[in-house]
């Protein structure tokens, strides 16, 4: 049976070949001062070197809001795909790409296992975006994502025991996977996923790999690149900059040298 791949996984592959690295932009349209101004920074992004922008959030990405704030990004952005990062079923709208369509793999409830995404496929075929199929993991501290999913977090000092999670989740079909540290994992006195679970994740699967959740530095995004990750998933560092324009910049140029790297 040959497996479909749709023009935005498609994409990534082929990004993934060319750069080694690949940066994606996670925009939550909940913390920006306006609408607008979640439209304009994801268009920045996209035009600064941003790979993909992601529209989601664990809470309030939806409706409205999410409608609005993904039309006006596609509105002028052509060459970047729009992926919908979802907290929930509601956040769909047909104005994006394409959607992660994923489960929580360390969720307690099966809610976030299965039955959103029982309730939410017809809706995504309905509305005629592409499903990615995503293997998401939540790592402590785990912020308000971790809430939200009921996730049995996966303690940071446990590498093996994300590495076996993204394996499972691979070999249940999962096209990608991401590790996420929730948003401002700092503030519960912690920094972005371990670099040795990086590593150990990285080196156990053969799926394209998305790092995201606390990364805030230049130095931080090269470190994250050389320990293994395909894609570095940054959102709160470019929202908190009033320099967002220049903070994707150097992003991007951080992540395409060390993708360079991995060419090699």
């Amino acid at each position: 049976m040959n497996v479909k791949i749709g023009k935005t996984e498609r994409y990534i592959h082929e990004r993934l070949e060319e750069k080694g690295a690949l940066f994606f932009m996670d925009l939550d349209p909940v913390d920006y001062a306006t609408p607008d101004e979640a439209i304009k920074v994801g268009v920045e992004s996209a035009e600064n070197g941003a790979d993909v922008v992601l529209i989601g959030g664990s809470t309030g990405a939806q409706g409205d809001l999410l409608d609005y704030v993904t039309k006006g990004i596609k509105d002028k952005v052509h060459n970047v795909p729009v992926v919908l990062f979802p907290g929930n079923i509601a956040t769909l709208t047909r104005h994006a790409d394409a959607v992660y369509f994923m489960s929580l793999l360390n969720a307690r409830n099966p809610y976030w296992l299965i039955q959103a995404h029982t309730l939410s496929a017809p809706i995504v075929k309905g509305m005629g975006i592409e499903a990615l199929p995503t293997g998401y993991i939540v790592v402590a501290p785990g912020g308000t994502v971790g809430w939200v999913g009921d996730a049995n977090l996966v303690p940071r000092e446990k590498p093996k025991i994300a590495a076996s999670l993204a394996l499972a989740g691979e070999y249940l079909g999962h096209r990608l996977i991401v590790t996420d540290a929730g948003a401002n994992p700092q503030l519960q006195g912690y920094g972005h996923i371990p670099l040795e679970m990086i590593r150990m994740v990285k080196s156990t699967i053969s799926v394209p790999y998305i790092v995201g959740g606390g990364i805030r530095t230049v130095d931080e995004v090269k470190s994250v690149v050389k320990a293994g990750a395909d894609c570095v998933q940054i959102g709160t560092a470019i929202e908190q900059d009033k320099q967002a324009k220049s903070k994707v910049k150097l992003f991007a140029e951080a992540i395409k040298e060390e993708g360079a790297k991995k060419l090699k």
